[in-house]
């Protein structure tokens, strides 16, 4: 291998993470309202809005993210009511179509995510909760919400990591992350091996710090699990 290369291409990749780290930031970003709304319909009791979250989660779980992206990308166009609306200037943009490609399909994984932290909260909590007076949002912010969110952040972060891999999907519609700019390499140099090698490394140490900061996030909300009773150390 020529190291020489290997150093001039890093240097060329890592000038494209904060491209990655937006798209990231902003799909996730969004997706989690969504799956917020979409959670909240799913377990509304409402049958048109449940059946409407079911739909939605069944569609973007069931389908590819890569045709979804190009539906997006290139399908809204081809509706006039898009097109000649105030939309269609930022439905335009590549970053646009995949920041909301994304976000549109982890909204669906991220709902049954949250609606499965939710069902794993303890019936009789929110009982003891409700027996001192809390009730409606009170009751979600200090009881359901806290709970629910650290039941589901295992497999939420999962997603997120997941999530970070996806974004080089963008590259397909002419989005310059850290995959666009090594594939523009490789028809510029054809030396595939090293200039995928320095794109899996760089993507490596972002899911590495992902990762590190959601274990730091689970070891401070459950630090109750491991305070030791004042008994117990006397």
């Amino acid at each position: 291998m020529d190291f020489t290369f290997i150093a001039s291409t890093m240097v060329t990749l890592l000038k494209a993470v904060p491209t990655t780290l937006i798209l990231f930031s902003l799909s996730i970003l969004c997706g989690g309202l969504l799956a917020l709304v979409i959670v909240w319909m799913r377990v509304s009791g409402n049958p048109v809005l449940s059946g409407f979250a079911k739909g939605y989660i069944f569609v973007f779980r069931g389908s590819p993210l890569l045709i979804q992206m190009f539906l997006v990308f290139y399908g809204l166009g081809q509706f006039g009511v898009i097109r000649y609306s105030f939309l269609w200037p930022f439905l335009r943009e590549p970053m646009v179509c995949a920041v909301l490609s994304l976000a549109l399909c982890t909204a669906g994984y991220t709902a049954e995510i949250f609606r499965g932290g939710i069902r794993a909260v303890s019936p009789k909590e929110i009982e003891a909760a409700r027996s001192i007076g809390m009730s409606g949002f009170l009751l979600v912010r200090r009881i359901l919400a806290p709970i629910a969110f650290r039941h589901a952040l295992p497999a939420y972060s999962t997603e997120i990591v997941l999530m970070m891999k996806s974004t080089a999907l963008a590259s397909l519609v002419t989005v310059w992350e850290v995959t666009g700019v090594a594939q523009r390499l490789i028809s510029q140099t054809y030396r595939t091996m090293e200039v995928f090698l320095c794109a899996a490394i760089i993507y490596l140490l972002l899911n590495f710090i992902i990762l590190q900061g959601m274990a730091l996030l689970e070891y401070s909300l459950s630090r109750h699990r491991r305070a030791i009773p004042q008994a117990l150390k006397a």
